[in-house]
């Protein structure tokens, strides 16, 4: 099929990340009710919360001192600061933080709905659900026992996340002592870094920061082996991206060796990733292709943080150098005003890490111009998603638009650290980039729904598909 250069473009506003991580698997699919239409997925996951814990929304945004979601969506996005937003120390931000999650689990109780001698409490095990009494608890204990124990994972977690921001906790780096290729999941890149990493981990367990991390919290610091195995979850957390991307240029066979370096874009990226990121966060994937002629990461989406340097490519990258920067645009906008006009070279990988158009129409309309574009151009693609659900379901949206899916499958790269779906605690938690698919161009058959079903249901090999048959074949390990 021939590039389509000219696209009807969905112009939407722009989304926003809410403060409180709402992965696909909860968003409503009804869209909610704003001042300007067709909101995002992260729009729709604020407001979604409302749908099982009526009013919480508004509790969120009382706790952080604001009045509206127009309000928070400045805040979040970068804009003019509310002059009511802010907090006079950290032990009141770790306090107002988790007064957000001050909700019964079973009757769905806030704290302005309890009688005044009630009080809501936190279950003992997990410190991460809250119940208004006993009855409540022992009521809810059938649903939550399945997922007490991981729940307490993501409560420390959350506290950890701080060390992240403050940069006082630094992951380690440096070239990859032995061959590239043998780094085929967690289990290999841990073993590889294993001296370095305990190293590092030691100090920051023993830092200044740590103490006064769980002071200000107001509450026991945990066992030193309960930390360490946070820090390990949230390093995977934050390498996940780069490595993953590292798995697409494996997967799909893409030369990093070219002259003049290779371009890969991000689409969609939030604005919390690209105001927090750090020149060094994709040092990781440099390493992964250690003779690469330079890597050019460039974050698209019309939440990308303004911090980011949104400077055109260099002619020719630095062999070995890897560049960050971003463009804040809807990704169709993007390409018709950088890449067709010529002053951005075209990319070798596109990604979209949870892209969600699964989730409603609302999302898929907005995915739609973006989607076609990538298949129509024949740009290697790869999108992740949290569960297997989603991976059917977006793998089944994807062949309905008659793209050639290339492999998919469960990411050895994957987050380790859990996610709450924080409306619906007891859920079991996902983790992401659990899952992963990658097409190339369009294909001229289609997967009907069981093949693709037999495709998605072997999780755990890497699924490549035969662009005659179709027939699925077990790939190598990687």
């Amino acid at each position: 099929m021939a590039p389509r250069s000219r696209r009807r473009k969905h112009r939407k506003p722009p989304p926003v990340t809410p403060m409180v991580v709402i992965p696909p698997t909860g968003v409503s699919l009804e869209p909610p009710t704003l001042s300007k239409p067709d909101p995002s997925i992260d729009a729709l996951g604020f407001i979604s919360l409302d749908n099982n814990v009526p009013g919480l929304s508004q509790l969120v945004l009382q706790k952080l001192n604001l009045k509206s979601y127009e309000e928070y969506k400045l805040v979040v996005d970068g804009g003019t600061p509310v002059s009511s937003f802010g907090f006079q120390s950290l032990q009141e931000m770790f306090q107002r933080m988790e007064d957000t999650f001050r909700f019964c689990a079973y009757c769905k109780a806030l704290p302005d709905d309890l009688s005044d001698h009630k009080v809501l409490r936190h279950c003992k095990r997990c410190r991460n659900v809250y119940y208004c009494d006993t009855e409540c608890q022992r009521s809810d204990w059938p649903a939550h026992r399945k997922a007490c124990q991981v729940l307490r994972l993501v409560a420390v977690d959350r506290v950890m996340e701080w060390l992240l921001v403050t940069g006082d906790f630094v992951l380690p780096s440096g070239p990859w002592p032995g061959p590239a290729e043998d780094i085929q999941d967690w289990d290999t890149w841990f073993s590889m870094r294993s001296l370095q990493l305990e190293s590092t981990l030691n100090a920051v367990l023993s830092s200044h920061a740590m103490t006064m991390l769980w002071a200000n919290l107001g509450r026991p610091r945990p066992e030193p082996d309960v930390l360490h195995s946070s820090l390990k979850r949230l390093m995977t957390d934050a390498l996940s991206r780069p490595l993953t991307l590292g798995l697409g240029l494996r997967t799909l066979a893409i030369d990093v060796g070219k002259t003049g370096g290779s371009t890969l874009h991000v689409v969609g990226a939030s604005h919390v990733e690209t105001s927090l990121i750090r020149s060094g966060d994709y040092d990781e994937l440099g390493y992964m292709f250690p003779e690469h002629l330079g890597l050019h990461v460039i974050m698209v989406g019309v939440d990308v943080s303004t911090n980011l340097s949104q400077n055109s490519s260099p002619l020719f990258l630095e062999p070995g150098t890897i560049l960050l920067s971003g463009h804040k645009a809807l990704y169709h906008d993007f390409w018709e005003e950088q890449i067709e006009t010529g002053n951005l070279a075209h990319p070798d990988l596109v990604a979209a890490f949870h892209p969600g158009f699964h989730a409603s129409p609302v999302l898929m309309e907005a995915w739609l111009p973006t989607l076609l574009l990538l298949r129509d151009y024949e740009i290697p693609t790869l999108i992740t998603v949290y569960s297997q659900q989603e991976l059917e379901a977006s793998l089944q949206i994807l062949v309905n638009l008659d793209t050639h899916i290339i492999a998919c499958g469960a990411n050895p790269f994957t987050s380790l650290k859990p996610e709450q779906v924080y409306s619906n605690p007891n859920k079991q938690p996902v983790y992401s980039s659990a899952y992963y698919i990658m097409f190339l161009g369009s294909s001229s058959c289609q997967l009907d729904k069981k093949q693709l079903g037999e495709k998605a249901g072997q999780e755990v090999a890497v699924h490549t598909f035969n662009p005659s048959t179709q027939e699925a074949e077990a790939g190598r390990s990687l």
